[in-house]
């Protein structure tokens, strides 16, 4: 769902280039933004985009702050919001400083997860008037299509170990873990907590480089599969599957060689640059 083009688009920008992709394309719109910006999360140059664009205002909240979160988009005129970018799973659950409402929505918490966290700050929101939109609003062109990506597709191993990936991704998803692993071999080598998708991407080949150097890993491949989904109910508010550069430089480094996606729920940032990463790296990608 997208705002009507009288209405002021807050935007709640965590890290990344997520938000930036977001401004410009709302921008294009015609929407005016009000941002939002978390001062332990946001990139400083949102604030050199807002000089560059009268369009856009930008006010910088520490993370714990809803209280004065909902009070500068009422006070904007703000009636629906957006959240882009990333917000480190570890900065939301030990370092956060929660004012008395985020306290208070703490408290009545059944389970300590982002999901459960993020789905009780967008009902707050709601019953102040600001309604939470989708985080690919405006951004739908960016997200996987089905099918191969890449001129190479993956091998039949590299398939084996998709099926399986996605087999153990989906459960620990369900949960609200972490939406990625990585598989060699049809074993799995690393999974997502809240470290995020390039870090346990780093690990699963730490973990591998470790077994070769020790002489133990003749029973797995060289070659690491990196499997991404989405939720089985996937809140496409918060917390979207995202892709970008950084991820196929990572994954070069580890020794992966094959990317399978989550079709219609991935965002890929960037990707032409992505493609081209891919292809000299030798890197299947798949989106299902």
């Amino acid at each position: 769902m997208k705002p009507e083009h009288s209405t002021r688009l807050g935007l709640i920008a965590g890290n990344g280039q997520f938000p930036f992709l977001l401004l410009d394309a709302a921008r294009a719109h015609g929407v005016e933004v009000v941002v939002a910006a978390i001062k332990e999360e946001t990139e400083p140059e949102i604030d050199a985009r807002a000089c560059s664009d009268a369009g856009i205002r930008v006010h910088w909240l520490s993370l714990g702050e809803l209280s004065r979160l909902i009070e500068t988009f009422q006070r904007e005129g703000v009636t629906q919001a957006v959240m882009a970018g990333q917000v480190r799973h570890k900065q939301i659950f030990s370092s956060i400083r929660p004012d008395w409402r985020l306290a208070k929505l703490l408290l009545n918490l059944r389970t300590r997860n982002t999901d459960m966290l993020l789905g009780a700050v967008a009902k707050v929101l709601s019953d102040e008037g600001i309604e939470l939109i989708s985080s690919t609003a405006y951004l739908e062109p960016l997200l996987a299509r089905p099918g191969g990506m890449t001129a190479r597709l993956p091998t039949a191993e590299e398939q084996q170990d998709i099926l399986y990936g996605r087999q153990v991704a989906l459960a620990l998803a369900t949960y609200d873990i972490g939406q990625t692993v990585v598989v060699a071999g049809q074993a799995c080598v690393a999974v997502e907590a809240m470290e995020g998708t390039d870090a346990t991407i780093a690990r699963a080949g730490a973990i591998l480089g470790s077994l070769e150097a020790d002489g133990e890993a003749s029973t797995l491949a060289r070659r690491l599969t990196v499997v991404k989904v989405a939720k089985p109910r996937q809140d496409m508010r918060f917390d979207v599957p995202v892709i970008g550069l950084q991820t196929i430089e990572t994954m070069r480094r580890a020794g992966a060689t094959c990317l399978s996606l989550e079709a219609g729920r991935t965002l890929i940032f960037d990707l032409p640059a992505v493609l081209a990463a891919a292809a000299a790296a030798g890197i299947a990608i798949v989106a299902q």
